[in-house]
């Protein structure tokens, strides 16, 4: 941990932001590991089961562009009871009304998406109470919240086993609650918050092609780790014949090492750069899916290159953020929506095309391959801009921090 990270800050705002980031990504993803549950009681295809966990992701992407907003006009705080309200209130009625066909399933999901959307209000949260030479480590905190994808996966299956799939919804409402007030008592906006903006300099800042390149970057750490948190469970069933209980453990594995690690990559992003940090984990998260592709031997097997893949991912998803505070720090609150948005985008894409893709060939491979693919691209399009990030707004002298 970097000297003088805790003085620097608010510590309870960062681990309340923390909590509910966790809670949120928890029941976010929560119909991935309960995908084949559903799909047995509803009798839905390849395709329906990967659109179905699939759609969440999407909605949490399209939502933080939202979120992002609320965050600006509201203030982070308002913006997230807001969001902690909503889910509550779908999964509540989920849990008491029951999920009875596809469509109500997308539905849930499309309401789960406000979960999905903490991202943009938990990291504006955290990131306004530190300094530059801090913010990856800060949000490498806050982000590892999406450490809750791994309770979905651990817990959900055996709790459908033993209570039925819908009566999860009830389980998940009992942390939720929890967050609530854990969030109301202790998060606090930062006192230094940018003033709220209009729609068109929201808009403007799209015009900046470093936006893009973020949003791209994003789309394929944190897309390629939420894609494969929704869909690893569907994936380890079909492929090895496993239980749901026990698929469900085997995406909590890989879950979970994606997860820890997001905090040592910003605090490795802080040490030694976000660019460099990059730049080696596109390169392993690429060779990783790509061995994957081509079918384990065993569950086992298939399991080490998943965690392998997912830690190049984690570590990539906190050097990201060690660098977007840095290049748009006014804009820190839009820009998380945006980037964040692209991280669902990207989770979407893969998670619905290795559905389609499992449906149409019978096989996986091909949706690893192509997302392996995106992964060098990205390592590509980094290689092209460090040279000018370095020189100008990445300067020693400017950024305070090491890009």
């Amino acid at each position: 941990m970097n000297k003088g990270f805790w003085q620097s800050g608010h510590t309870p705002t960062l681990l309340s932001a923390f909590l509910y980031f966790d809670i949120a990504f928890m029941v976010w993803v929560i119909l991935g590991p309960l995908g084949v549950q559903i799909a047995q009681s509803l009798a839905l295809t390849s395709a329906q089961k990967g659109l179905m966990v699939a759609t969440p992701v999407l909605a949490g992407a399209l939502l933080r562009i939202v979120m992002g907003v609320l965050v600006d006009h509201l203030r982070p705080k308002k913006a997230g009871i807001i969001g902690q309200l909503i889910v509550i209130a779908a999964l509540a009625t989920a849990w008491l009304h029951g999920i009875e066909n596809f469509q109500q399933a997308i539905m849930l999901g499309i309401a789960l998406g406000f979960a999905g959307a903490a991202f943009a209000v938990a990291l504006p949260l955290a990131s306004r109470w530190y300094p530059p030479q801090h913010q990856g480590t800060a949000l490498g905190i806050a982000g590892a919240g999406n450490s809750g994808t791994v309770f979905a996966a651990l817990f959900a299956p055996s709790l459908a086993v033993a209570y039925g799939w819908t009566n999860v919804f009830g389980f998940a409402l009992i942390p939720l609650g929890v967050a609530f007030v854990v969030y109301l008592l202790f998060a606090k906006d930062a006192p230094e918050c940018p003033p709220a903006k209009s729609l068109h300099q929201y808009l403007s800042v799209l015009k900046d092609k470093d936006a893009w390149w973020f949003m791209f970057f994003y789309s394929v750490t944190f897309g390629g780790f939420v894609g494969l948190a929704s869909s690893l469970t569907i994936y380890f069933n079909d492929q090895y014949g496993m239980s749901p209980v026990h698929a469900g453990y085997f995406t909590a594995a890989a879950v979970f090492a994606g997860s820890l690690v997001r905090p040592l990559g910003g605090a490795l992003a802080d040490r030694i750069g976000g660019i460099r940090t990059l730049l080696i984990m596109y390169s392993f998260a690429a060779l990783f899916l790509v061995v994957v592709s081509f079918g384990m031997s065993s569950a086992g097997a298939a399991l080490l290159v998943f965690i392998l893949a997912m830690m190049a991912l984690g570590f990539g998803n906190g050097a990201v953020f060690q660098l977007v505070p840095q290049r748009f720090r006014k804009e820190i609150g839009v820009m998380t929506g945006l980037v964040g948005m692209a991280g669902g985008v990207g989770g979407f894409y893969l998670a619905a095309s290795l559905g389609y893709i499992k449906g149409a060939t019978g096989s996986y491979q091909l949706g690893l391959v192509i997302f392996a693919g995106l992964a060098l691209v990205a390592l590509l399009g980094l290689s092209s801009v460090k040279t000018r990030w370095r020189t100008t707004w990445g300067a020693a002298n400017i950024a305070g921090a090491k890009v």
